[in-house]
């Protein structure tokens, strides 16, 4: 038993004969001399590849061929003939390319270093126009008009760079107006835009200002009001942007006086009056509708500026907006918005004037009985100051009140408990 442990790992092992034909006619001592045979180690990588004439470099065990066991030997015999490495090296020789040649890109590709447009500017990073810097503005704006206070400032001095001659501030003013009657609802941010770079571009060349080239821009469109109001739908979709434009731009655009405070400016008080009578010239629904959106912003601003200088405007276009919804073929739904627009004027637009308290009146002052208490009858029904019936309703809880707390009550037959107050 102590021979099976201290017998060498695998002796004693059968092994069968080999099926190779080589080894077929060996016996069986040489058979197990044969696979008994190591081959020798790997020769290190930094050691000279093995010659031909090594003893231990043999190609054959027992007459038959075997495949090389050094990669040395694979590499030896698997080499590229002399025939072929001649004419590679002749190759190499007249090769007219060089390792210093320049970076190769394909026909479809400009390097941002070497590429150069026409008028010099960068051909990879091409530089961005004032149409597209504008065109970023607005979008910010529009989808951002919250921001209009913090980041107006840093916009108007990166227009200012840009815009240095005459050319490129007419282009500004056609740019925002284009954007302003284009976007939908950007009227109001964009004549606030408006009344801002009016105050803030230094620019003013001799055709003019930003301001006075914006009123020029929009008497262009104010002339073509008769056509635009029967033209085509679009055409006066178009027409209608113009108008509540103008709305917001007679409301922000502020014209400042050396002699005074700021002031609307006066040509596009008469602009907006025209347009109206234009816009009621021929009454469908489109023009109505806009006719009403315009007068709902604008007209409490209008009748006070009209009274002011002793007109009637108002009431002439009140009377119209009654005639039309008498004689007009206009939708059901037009004419319920028109008649909406009629009751909107007769409250003084929704604008409440607060009285003196020593002149409040039920008369003259709309919230006279807003802080009046609400009382509460026997029954249950409330009342306040403003019903006519208050005086005898008030006088009933006043009874009551005699009934449940009398004057000579007292407390535990000792303690005398003081008269109630009326007093509210």
């Amino acid at each position: 038993m102590t021979e099976n442990f201290d017998r060498a790992p695998g002796a004693g092992r059968a092994r069968t004969k080999p099926r190779s034909p080589g080894l077929a006619d060996v016996g069986d001592g040489d058979a197990t001399s044969v696979f008994n045979q190591r081959e020798p180690l790997r020769q290190p990588l930094t050691s000279p590849p093995l010659t031909e004439n090594n003893p231990n470099n043999s190609d054959t065990i027992g007459g038959e061929s075997r495949r090389p066991s050094k990669p040395h030997q694979f590499i030896h015999n698997h080499s590229t003939p002399a025939s072929k490495v001649k004419s590679v090296d002749s190759l190499v020789n007249s090769s007219i390319l060089s390792a210093n040649a320049p970076e190769f890109y394909p026909a479809s590709f400009s390097p941002y270093e070497e590429s150069v447009s026409e008028d010099g500017s960068d051909g990879y990073y091409t530089e961005m126009t004032l149409a597209e810097l504008v065109e970023e503005f607005l979008s910010y704006l529009n989808s951002s008009p919250g921001s209009f206070e913090t980041d107006i400032e840093h916009m108007v001095n990166m227009l200012s760079s840009w815009v240095t001659t005459e050319e490129t501030l007419q282009e500004l003013v056609e740019l925002i107006y284009t954007q302003s009657t284009a976007i939908p609802n950007f009227s109001y941010t964009g004549a606030r835009l408006c009344n801002f770079l009016s105050h803030n571009l230094v620019l003013s060349p001799a055709s003019g200002n930003f301001r006075q080239l914006l009123l020029k821009r929009c008497r262009t469109e104010y002339e073509q009001r008769d056509v635009a109001v029967r033209g085509d739908l679009e055409t006066q979709k178009k027409f209608h942007a113009y108008v509540l434009f103008l709305g917001e731009l007679y409301l922000r655009l502020e014209v400042k006086s050396a002699k005074g405070p700021p002031s609307r400016a006066e040509i596009l008080l008469i602009a907006l009056r025209e347009l109206m009578n234009t816009l009621f010239s021929n009454p469908v629904d489109g023009n109505l509708i806009c006719a009403v959106k315009l007068l709902k912003l604008t007209g409490s601003v209008l009748e006070d500026v009209w009274k002011e200088k002793g007109k009637s405007d108002m009431d002439q276009l009140v009377q119209r907006i009654e005639n039309i919804v008498l004689d007009a073929q206009c939708s059901r739904d037009v004419k319920q918005m028109l008649l909406r627009l009629v009751e909107l004027r007769s409250s003084n637009w929704g604008r409440v004037h607060a009285a003196a308290a020593s002149d409040a009146t039920p008369d003259n002052d709309p919230n006279y009985f807003m802080n009046e208490p609400t009382f509460y009858t026997a029954d249950g029904t409330p009342f306040t100051a403003a019903d006519p019936e208050y005086s005898e309703k008030y006088q009933d809880i006043l009874d009551r009140e005699d009934d449940c707390f009398p004057e000579d009550c007292e407390e535990n037959g000792n303690e005398s408990h003081p008269k109630v107050s009326k007093t509210f």
